[in-house]
């Protein structure tokens, strides 16, 4: 049982996922992710970003939760595959809505932290048309919403089986990257997101406007996404910015709000026991995944509300 210090709140987990972080910092891909996680073996005997539960017990000076409240949230550090876990009040956490499930809340804050950090680095506004790559996976499902809940036109790429979701889930246009390549579309864009990390800027550009930008979910290879936006910023054509990740809890709150009124709706795929977990990492490097992958931890007797249509395999 973890201790609860000060200015910290216990929950016990009833869900969480299992997501590309998560299968990171196991497996210590990219290389330098060793220098904080371990050199020889992980420095975590318990990993898990993602979490929902209900609040067991506070700590001294906590008083924005209480005792039995319903909550979901992120953690960096891990610990969320587990029966209960430690986390900052004032951390990446905020009560579920009433209308949402533990197993949707679990899946609420990933993807969709890095998308929204997208969305604000690129400077979007409702005068822009983007086009989100990799549209099917939580970042890109979760960019596809909150780009659509600020009024931009969107584009999504994704493969045949995902056509139909996307437009679900508001997309104004979608590219089935299988029979068509998106790189050589007739339109050009204010943004492009790679939310998968396969494309490149130089395949990219010749799609953006002139004054463009490119951004992408993965350093790219030999890490060229942290250094092209040096080179790139003074440039009178397309540029490129790396939406480093924004961890508050404003927009968990934020997040809350958008499931609550329905404009925000993490995308299920499969569910997997805490027993599991070897398989459900397995299947998430795939890279095949749909949305997120939920992990059952204790959800029995949880308060769980009617799957909506976008939940895949929930």
């Amino acid at each position: 049982m973890p201790t609860v210090e000060e200015g910290e709140v216990l929950v016990k987990v009833c869900a969480g996922t299992v997501n590309r972080t998560d299968c990171a910092y196991r497996a210590a891909r990219p290389w330098f992710i060793r220098a904080l996680t371990g050199l020889r073996r992980p420095k975590r005997t318990v990993l898990g970003t993602e979490f929902a539960g209900i609040v067991r017990a506070i700590g001294q000076a906590v008083t924005t939760f209480g005792v039995g409240d319903r909550v979901f949230g992120y953690q960096e550090r891990g610990g969320a595959h587990a029966e209960y876990v430690a986390v900052p009040a004032e951390g990446m956490i905020a009560e579920i809505p009433a209308n949402v499930s533990m197993r949707v809340a679990a899946a609420g804050t990933e993807g969709a932290h890095y998308a929204w950090s997208f969305l604000r680095r690129a400077d979007v506004t409702e005068a822009h048309h983007v086009l989100v790559y990799g549209a099917s996976g939580a970042i890109g499902s979760a960019a596809v919403q909150l780009l659509k809940s600020e009024g931009v036109t969107v584009t999504a790429v994704c493969d045949t089986p995902h056509v139909d979701l996307l437009h679900d889930l508001g997309a104004d246009r979608v590219i089935d990257y299988t029979t068509e390549d998106f790189t050589r579309d007739v339109h050009t864009y204010d943004a492009v997101f790679d939310a998968v990390g396969r494309s490149t800027f130089g395949r990219c550009k010749r799609i953006l406007k002139p004054d463009g930008l490119y951004l992408s979910a993965d350093l790219g290879p030999f890490a060229q996404n942290l250094y092209l936006p040096l080179i790139t910023r003074f440039s009178r054509g397309p540029r490129v910015r790396f939406p480093f990740p924004i961890e508050n809890q404003k927009l968990v709150r934020h997040l809350a709000g958008l499931m609550e009124s329905g404009e925000f709706r993490p995308v299920l795929d499969r569910t997997y026991g805490l027993e599991q977990i070897v398989e459900a990492h397995r299947y998430v490097e795939t890279g095949q995944k749909t949305g997120n992958v939920i992990l059952d931890i204790d959800v029995a007797g949880a308060d769980m509300p009617e799957p909506t249509p976008l939940q895949h395999g929930a």
